[in-house]
């Protein structure tokens, strides 16, 4: 172990560290305190469910719409101030959304919000990993346990905002300007000076990551980029498998009882939250090469027994098994696309964040696709696969430093 690894980090690195957690925190607080207000805001408006779903797919497409740029914004004016920028206009995309008083209006604020979240997402994750070279171990995926830590808080404030008949703009007035000021004065605190200072001289050679072989020294960067992309849309795969899908799936194809059905999606989450605080821990002591081949492994097997042996304690198990099973691909994804060689400084977090996000967009219709074809169990056949992906690509990532 190196003498960097051992050293105490210093006081402005410790700091940088809890400025890069309060980023992380209000991303996603500020967008969870919108999601429980869907239903009322689509009473309000009086429309369909076909026009609702067309106006809340503005969010995923405003951020592929705009996830490119945000490699640019970072070269050009820092991540850390891209970041707070991205969540000042993130908040106030969502307070117009909660304000806005047509279906244009909500679907415009919507593309806004989900436009500033992408370049956030890429711009937080980049001084993240800026921050973790300091440290000189992996602490990026604690940054993302604390994401789903904002998200649980914001959906709890805007559930208690329902509950007390707070109305929408004064409650999302309150949760925007709280989150913004939080974001604000972490940048004080987030480390001075360009993103491309250098990185810590890595302890693997090129030769030990498995590229494909016969692959010429060119297109190796590629190569990896390519299947970097697939390991963090595996990721988020089983994540959507989890969000639109385990709960009709538990109460439609397994009739379980509606609170129960909503089990499989807590099993999950809460899963994956325990697999992204213990993961930093894994990493450094295995390496993220086998601590993504055995969660992949339990995610293939965990979820394909559930779907074999289809009952409702084996399938709340099964989610666990693949939350827990992929709560590290996607900060392992793009810790390694942020230091590939021969790139422009967070070119390569950009583009696993942008295709990463279209996984996202396009996973849905795929599964239901496929559920109106045979069967829902058939359609979520997605996640063993996911984790068979995986298995198969993850020699792109690090093995355990020497």
């Amino acid at each position: 172990m190196t003498v960097d690894v051992l050293r105490r980090p210093a006081l402005a690195e410790r700091r940088a560290r809890v400025a890069v957690a309060v980023l992380f925190f209000t991303n996603g607080a500020l967008f969870a305190n919108l999601l429980p207000r869907y239903p009322q805001i689509k009473a309000d408006l009086g429309i369909g469910n076909a026009a609702y779903g067309l106006a809340v797919a503005a969010f995923p497409a405003g951020a592929i719409a705009a996830g490119l740029a945000a490699g640019a914004l970072v070269r050009r004016y820092g991540s850390a101030r891209v970041a707070v920028g991205g969540t000042l206009v993130t908040g106030a995309g969502i307070l117009a959304a909660g304000l806005g008083g047509s279906v244009a209006l909500f679907a415009g604020a919507l593309l806004l919000a989900g436009a500033a979240d992408a370049v956030t997402d890429v711009a937080q994750n980049a001084h993240g990993l800026r921050v973790q070279r300091r440290y000189g171990r992996s602490i990026i995926n604690s940054f993302h346990a604390i994401w789903s830590i904002g998200a649980v808080t914001g959906g709890s404030m805007a559930a208690a905002a329902i509950a007390l008949d707070v109305p929408r703009g004064p409650h999302l007035l309150f949760s925007s300007l709280l989150f913004v000021a939080a974001a604000c004065v972490a940048l004080r605190f987030c480390l001075p000076g360009p993103d491309d200072e250098p990185a810590e001289e890595d302890a693997t050679p090129d030769h030990d990551r498995e590229p494909a072989r016969g692959t010429p020294p060119g297109a190796r960067t590629g190569y990896v980029l390519a299947a970097l992309v697939l390991i963090a849309t595996a990721g988020t795969l089983v994540e959507d498998a989890g969000n639109s899908w385990a709960t009709l799936y538990l109460s439609d194809s397994l009739h379980a009882s509606a609170a129960l059905a909503a089990s499989g999606y807590v099993a999950l989450v809460g899963a994956q939250f325990v697999g992204r605080i213990l993961g930093d821990r894994l990493v450094d002591r295995f390496g993220q090469r086998a601590v993504a081949r055995s969660g992949a492994l339990i995610a293939a097997v965990g979820m394909g027994l559930a779907l074999a042996v289809p009952t409702v304690p084996g399938t709340v198990l099964g989610f666990a098994a693949a939350g827990f099973g992929v709560a590290t691909l996607v900060p392992a994804a793009m810790h390694e696309a942020d230091e590939l060689p021969g790139l422009k400084p967070g070119s390569g977090l950009t583009i696993v964040s942008w295709l990463m996000r279209l996984g996202f967009l396009l996973s849905p219709p795929v599964v239901g696709l496929v559920a109106d074809a045979t069967s829902l169990r058939a359609g979520l056949l997605v996640v063993p696969l996911a984790g068979m992906i995986v298995l198969l690509l993850a020699g792109v990532l690090r093995p355990r430093r020497p």
